[in-house]
């Protein structure tokens, strides 16, 4: 065989995307591994995007987006139509990004537990991940400490992520300005992954850019807020000096966000937000069903204070996360994501999305409750 580049081949895959491909391979199982909403886009934003097919916007448009998007963008964020580039998703906005900032041999520093995704882009790159701490006896909260006993002299940007992914921890105002003080002592960057903003159900966000000034950079989405993750609409909020390099970062790679998608991204910013409330409430009382559910059955779970997530403790099982996830799938028809596979802090712990009708999350909790009795009992024996 002729011979393969060997930075992308040695980049770890997603164990969510390997959970999601196992899953489909069985009929009726329950998916709870997927953080892809169940409601269906708002009327209007779809609307606004046949509008848009029919106007003839479906052409290219500049590779940091529309000028038109980026202005309702930067007036959202209290930043200038500069700093913005509109990109394909939060997860192109981060592979973009990361393009610019790291080399080879440079290191991103990551929570764990944390989105899996990071490491692969990092991987691709030919940089490494040098994981932080979060502090599990406090929900995976954030802990500036331990951010700052990871550095080496090969770190170049930090990661952060709130409401995080899996945790569905909040990082408070305090703590997300230690760690941006820390990244100007050190001269490095904040990468502030801000994917799951808009559901929060105990405290509120905060953006790290507003938590205090230093070298941070926002990475947003309208995937999960809107129902819009086929779409792929997101963006990256940078210093003038940057935006325009993550433009051209995604220039080589995509060209620029598909035009009709930008435009209905226009109508989610711009149009009604009444289905964020109403996809808020749902996702808190699943979460709220879900736990008492969980609670029933004697089963011990980390509350989140946000996101789209509910980290189920499985450890009684004597299983690791990731055999206990592959035997629920195989043996009860139960899709989960391990925890391991987020970081070793989450072992012992296993990923249930909330983004499912809440007789399919009921099912798939009790099932899920009684493969840990039985691996008990089992264990017992």
């Amino acid at each position: 065989m002729t011979r393969l580049g060997a930075t992308f081949a040695h980049a770890p895959r997603s164990a969510v995307r390997e959970m999601l491909e196992r899953a489909l391979a069985r009929p009726g199982t329950v998916h709870l591994e997927l953080g892809d909403p169940d409601f269906d886009t708002p009327p209007h934003i779809v609307e606004a995007a046949n509008r848009a097919a029919a106007e003839g916007f479906t052409h290219y448009t500049p590779s940091a987006g529309l000028p038109s998007l980026r202005e309702l963008i930067a007036a959202r964020v209290r930043a200038t139509a500069e700093q913005v580039v509109v990109t394909t998703g939060a997860a192109g906005g981060l592979f973009a990004l990361l393009r610019v900032l790291l080399d080879a041999g440079d290191e991103l520093l990551v929570p764990d537990p944390g989105w899996t995704g990071y490491a692969a882009i990092a991987g691709a790159l030919g940089a490494r991940v040098r994981s932080y701490a979060l502090d599990r006896g406090r929900g995976f909260a954030l802990d500036p400490a331990a951010v700052e006993a990871a550095l080496t002299p090969a770190a170049r940007a930090i990661a952060l992520n709130s409401p995080g992914n899996p945790a569905g921890a909040v990082a408070d105002r305090d703590s997300l300005r230690r760690v941006v003080e820390l990244a100007a002592r050190h001269d490095l960057w904040v990468v502030s992954d801000e994917a799951y903003e808009a559901f929060v159900f105990e405290g509120s966000h905060t953006s790290a850019a507003a938590a205090a000034d230093g070298p941070v950079i926002g990475v947003f989405t309208c995937s999960k807020t809107y129902a819009m993750t086929g779409w792929r609409v997101g963006w990256v909020v940078a210093p003038p000096d940057v935006a325009p390099l993550v433009a051209r970062a995604q220039e080589a790679s995509v060209t620029c966000v598909s035009t009709i998608s930008q435009k209905a991204a226009e109508a989610a910013l711009a149009g009604p937000q009444d289905a964020v409330d109403e996809m808020r409430s749902a996702y808190a009382a699943r979460l709220e069903r879900a736990t008492r559910l969980l609670d029933g059955a004697g089963i011990g779970y980390m509350r989140p204070q946000g996101g789209l997530y509910l980290l189920v403790d499985v450890s009684p099982s004597g299983l690791s996360s990731r055999d206990f996830a592959l035997s629920l799938l195989d043996e009860h028809g139960v899709a989960v994501v391990p925890g391991s596979a987020f970081g070793p802090g989450a072992e012992g712990l296993v990923r249930v999305s909330l983004c499912v009708a809440q007789e399919r999350l009921d099912e798939g909790l009790a099932r899920l409750a009684a493969a840990v009795k039985e691996d008990v009992g089992a264990h017992a024996q």
